[in-house]
This record gives structure tokens, C-alpha cells and sequence, in this order.
């Protein structure tokens, strides 16, 4: 990255002309307005030095009615006005629309990535990237317009100045590049800490988020004191790269809006000397003290465009470090799979997580319609092993293919109808339990109620206050753990996939109860099921068993028979006391 002011100005360049490209219309209607201000800036400048020689010191017999300067005048302010209202409605409009893009394309893009990359970064960061470097990076298209205006404003106000006098159009020769100069040195001493500041934002909205997330771990440990600390530190970080960010503004802001008075002055005492000599009119004076008086605000919103500028090109720096991220190719596979359960056939699969395999060399057949049971230690792969054939992780080496068809060639809308994978942290969605189940996805009420009886919840969920019309919480919040585990593996047999994985996701449900849930998948659903087991009473009800070690199956066969492995015995054993 750059951190010269040349680099921001590069940059800042590229940012704005994304913008226009993207939306050329509200731009250039935008540009329109600001140019109708510099008109009537000047007009507004010229007439009061035309009033000035021809109605306030003109003789009677010169003087031109005062109605039609007044009318004159009215009617210049009111253009003034129209112009700027359009450039601000406009410069709003694209500004916002910026916005909508960029918000859409990180939304992509979190969406495109594979799961490795949401793994890799704290949610709090991501939000930060979609809210706040999204604004911060549109900031310096609030005064673009008007910006880009100044500069006509300036050049016709040397011409004007010139013709009025060379020696006033020298003291706005002195003053506009001494501006440019103070500028240029402000965009390169603010670029670093203003990259600071959004990387503070992010650190207090992951502080937020991991709160607000784990507001029941936080309640029941008592760790309010301790999260209240962490929240303020992270906020006196950010408080105190923002305010090295304000200082380095507070010295440059009162030069930016001193050197147009200073100018000022400087015209006044030169301008009365040439009045006096002769050399000028007094409305020439008056011509150019208003130019000067006019231009205070116009600079100071170049100003506001120069100093935010480093600042927004940061922030979108940050977003495009999101949007440069390699997507894996999207599936182009257009092959449909047979009607019925599926065959799992894998091959030498290999899978990890940065350069760490975290499976290598696992192979494993599992036959259509039959049930088999994944075990293994924590960490030896179980649930990459389930993630990986649902397509959620990009192989290393190896194969997958469901039904003799390869996963990459099967299509994607009929992989995600095919195949349905239920985690054993059950996320719900603040909506109604119905809508849970559904996902929009226009299943009919019958469907979704045959789905919750076999997952066991239609009973708890006719009890809720509104049925199966009950919103819960974010999250599920206001379920418990079981009942939110219900709800999800309800959502995946809703559309009676023929691959159904279950990654320990009856974990929080009594034994009892996951044995009603099983005996319903084997009655009433024609489906292979792959499920990881940490209850006896689950891996009895399996088919086979897998024995998953260090990233691979060492074993694989009836639970009767894989229990004369003094490995599989001991973590067997270890389940069965954990039960008591």
C-alpha cells in the first residue's frame, strides 16, 4: 500500500471514477448543479460590483432603477439555489447507490468464499468492513461535485481578478497553491493513523459482537466486569486514534480557513490602494472582495474533500482486500443424480485448513439406504469429513462421488436438494418456527408438520404460544439447546434429502428422545444417513461404524466388530461413562 500523498491521490482517483462509472447519471446531473453555482457565484460577485458603479455611485442621471437590480439579484439567488439543491439531491442519490453496491458485492463475496475464509476472521471485522469502511469510503463523495466546481471557480476568478487588475489576480496566485501545498502535506501525514482507526473500528465492533453473541456465558460466569473492560479499552484505542486523527485536522482546518480571509484582506488593502490611484473602480473592488468572500466556504469544502480522502481510500482498501479474495470457480456441473438414496463413495480424501491436513487419505464407501456412524476422538476430522462431502470445503487431493457421479460435476441446485447436512450448533433465525423449517422454500404445511414430528418437535412446538407461528429469538435464543436442535434437523427433512448427514445434531436431546428421532429417520424416510456418534445407543442403531484416527479411517464394520480394537473399546468405554 501506498502512503504517499501521490498514492492517495491515485487512489482516491480510482475510488471516485468507480463511482462514476457505476452510476454516470447522478453524477453528471450533480456536476451540472455545482457548475450552475460557480455561475451564479460569479454573476452574484459581477452584479454587486455592477450595482455598486451604476446604482449606489452612479449619478441620478445614470443610475439604472433600483427594482431591476433587486430583480436581478432575487433571480440570481434563486437559480443559486435550484443548483443547489440538484447537486445535493444528485451527489445523495449516487453516493447511497455506491453504497448498495459495494455493501451487495462484500455480501457476494462473504457468500462466495469458502468456508475457510469466515473461519480466518472474526465476524466483528467483517461487519466493520460492510458498515463502517463502506461509509467511511464513500465520504469522499459527499463534496466531490462542489469540489470539482472550486476548481472551476478558482480559474474564472483569476480571469476575473486579472481583468479587474493583474495585481489582485497575483495575491489569488499566492493564496490558491499555498492551499494546495497545506493539502498535500495533510494527505500524506493522515493516511497511517487514519488506516489505524478503521482497524480500531473493527476491533470494538468484534468486542461488541462476541458480548452481545455470548450474552448467556457472559451472565452466568459473571463476566460483565470483564467484558465491560475489554469494551473499554478497545473504545480508548479508537478514541485515541481518532483524536491523533483530530489534531493533525484541528492544525490544518484553521490554515485551510485562514488563507481565503487572510487573502481577503490582502485584496481589500491592495484593491482601496488602486481605487485611490485611480487604477480601479470601486466596483472592480467590489467584484473582487466577493469572489474572495464567496470562495471562503467552497474552500473549505475542498478542504473537507482532501482531508477525507485519505480516510476513504483506507476504508476501501479494506473492503477491496475482501473483494480481491480468490473464489474457488463456481460448480459448472450440470449432472442431476438418480431418484432415491445415494451412495457415498470417497477416495483418498484429503482436506486442511491453511497449510494443516486435517484429513489425509480417508476412503469410505457408504451404501444407499444404509446408516453409518462416524467416531472417532475430538479433532480427528469428523466434521470436516460431513462438511466436505456437503461441498462446504475445497479438496486438497482425493475424490467424492455420490451415486458414481463426482461432487464437483453434480449441479448445484440439485447438490443442496440432494444432500442436507445439520450441525450440531443449531442456528435459527429470528422468525417463526414455520419460516424456520421453510426457509422460503414453499413447502406445504403438511410437509412441514410431517417434518417436525419426525424430528420429535411437533409436540413442544403446538405447545408454544402461537404454534408453529411462534417467533423465536435471534438465533432461537428462546428455544433450548434441544429444541433448536429439533427445529434444524426438521428443516433439513422438509425436503426429503437422499443424503442426510447429522453432525452430532441430537447432542442436547435425552437419549430417549434421539432414539425416537432415529427409529422416525428409518420409518418414514428413504435416505442414506452419515452421522457423527458419541452415544452408544446411536452407534448400536447404525449399520456400520467408522472409525475416524489422526485424519483417517483405520477402520470401518459392524460396532460388534470394531470393539476388537483396544482404541475403539477404550473410546467406547469412555462414551458409556460419560452416559452414567
Amino acid at each position: 500500500m501506498s502512503v504517499g500523498g501521490d498514492g492517495v491521490a491515485r487512489r482516491g482517483w480510482r475510488l471516485i471514477m468507480r463511482s462514476v462509472r457505476a452510476h454516470p447519471l447522478p453524477h453528471l446531473i450533480a456536476m451540472i448543479g455545482a457548475l450552475g453555482f460557480v455561475a451564479t457565484t460569479v454573476g452574484t460577485a459581477w452584479l454587486l460590483g455592477w450595482v455598486t458603479d451604476n446604482v449606489i455611485l452612479a449619478d441620478d442621471a445614470e443610475r439604472t432603477d433600483p427594482a431591476v437590480a433587486a430583480a436581478l439579484v432575487l433571480g440570481i439567488s434563486v437559480v443559486s439555489g435550484i443548483s443547489v439543491l440538484v447537486r445535493r439531491w444528485f451527489l445523495a442519490m449516487a453516493e447511497l447507490r455506491t453504497q448498495r453496491d459495494w455493501r451487495r458485492a462484500l455480501l457476494h463475496r462473504y457468500l462466495d468464499l469458502p468456508m475457510d475464509f469466515q473461519r480466518r476472521r472474526d465476524p466483528g471485522v467483517l461487519l466493520a468492513h460492510a458498515d463502517s469502511d463502506v461509509n467511511t469510503a464513500t465520504m469522499v463523495l459527499k463534496p466531490l461535485a462542489f469540489a470539482v466546481s472550486v476548481v472551476v471557480l478558482v480559474v474564472v476568478t483569476m480571469a476575473a481578478l486579472f481583468v479587474a487588475h493583474p495585481l489582485l489576480a497575483l495575491i489569488a496566485a499566492v493564496v490558491f497553491p499555498a492551499l494546495a501545498v497545506i493539502s498535500r502535506i495533510y494527505t500524506r501525514m493522515v493516511e497511517g493513523p487514519s488506516a489505524e482507526v478503521q482497524r480500531r473500528v473493527g476491533e470494538v465492533s468484534e468486542v461488541a459482537h462476541e458480548s452481545f453473541d455470548g450474552a448467556v456465558v457472559v451472565k452466568t460466569l459473571g463476566r460483565e466486569p470483564i467484558e465491560a473492560e475489554r469494551m473499554r479499552a478497545a473504545s480508548q484505542r479508537l478514541r485515541d486514534e481518532r483524536i491523533r486523527v483530530g489534531r493533525m485536522r484541528a492544525a490544518f482546518e484553521p490554515a485551510i480557513d485562514a488563507l481565503p480571509t487572510v487573502g481577503a484582506i490582502a485584496l481589500l488593502l491592495v484593491g482601496a490602494w488602486l481605487v485611490g490611484r485611480g487604477a480601479a473602480t470601486p466596483g472592480d473592488l467590489v467584484l473582487a472582495a466577493t469572489l474572495f468572500s464567496l470562495l471562503a466556504v467552497p474552500l473549505f469544502i475542498v478542504g473537507f474533500f482532501l482531508e477525507e480522502m485519505p480516510r476513504s481510500v483506507v476504508s476501501l482498501d479494506r473492503v477491496d482486500r475482501v473483494l480481491e479474495q480468490p473464489v474457488p470457480a463456481p460448480a459448472t456441473g450440470d449432472q442431476r443424480l438418480p431418484e432415491g438414496p445415494l451412495e457415498v463413495q470417497i477416495d483418498d480424501l484429503a482436506v486442511g485448513y491453511g497449510s494443516r491436513l486435517v484429513l489425509d487419505g480417508v476412503s469410505l464407501r457408504v451404501r444407499a439406504g444404509e446408516t453409518v456412524a462416524v467416531v472417532g476422538t475430538t479433532g480427528s476430522g469428523k466434521s470436516t469429513l460431513l462438511e466436505t462431502v456437503a461441498g462446504l470445503n475445497a479438496p486438497a487431493r482425493g475424490s467424492i462421488r455420490l451415486s458414481g457421479t463426482d461432487l464437483g460435476r453434480i449441479a448445484a441446485d440439485e447438490l443442496h436438494e440432494a444432500v442436507a447436512l445439520v450441525f450440531q450448533e443449531a442456528f435459527l433465525f429470528a422468525d417463526s418456527v414455520v419460516e424456520n423449517v421453510d426457509l422460503q422454500r414453499g413447502s406445504a404445511s403438511p410437509a412441514v408438520a410431517a417434518s417436525l414430528a419426525f424430528a420429535a418437535a411437533g409436540d413442544f412446538v403446538d405447545a408454544l404460544p402461537d404454534g408453529a407461528a411462534t417467533v423465536v429469538g435471534e438465533r432461537g435464543v428462546t428455544l433450548s439447546g434441544g429444541q433448536r436442535q429439533r427445529v434444524a434437523l426438521a428443516r433439513a427433512l422438509v425436503g426429503s434429502p437422499r443424503l442426510l448427514m447429522l453432525d452430532d445434531a441430537t447432542s442436547a436431546v435425552d437419549s430417549v428422545v434421539e432414539s425416537e428421532i432415529l427409529a422416525n429417520l428409518r420409518r418414514h424416510l428413504d435416505t442414506t444417513v452419515l452421522v457423527v456418534a458419541h452415544r452408544i445407543s446411536t452407534i448400536e442403531l447404525a449399520d456400520r461404524v467408522a472409525y475416524l484416527c489422526g485424519g483417517k479411517i483405520v477402520a470401518a464394520g459392524t460396532h460388534d466388530e470394531l470393539l476388537e480394537i483396544d482404541d475403539y473399546r477404550s473410546l467406547v468405554s469412555a462414551y458409556e461413562q460419560a452416559a452414567l
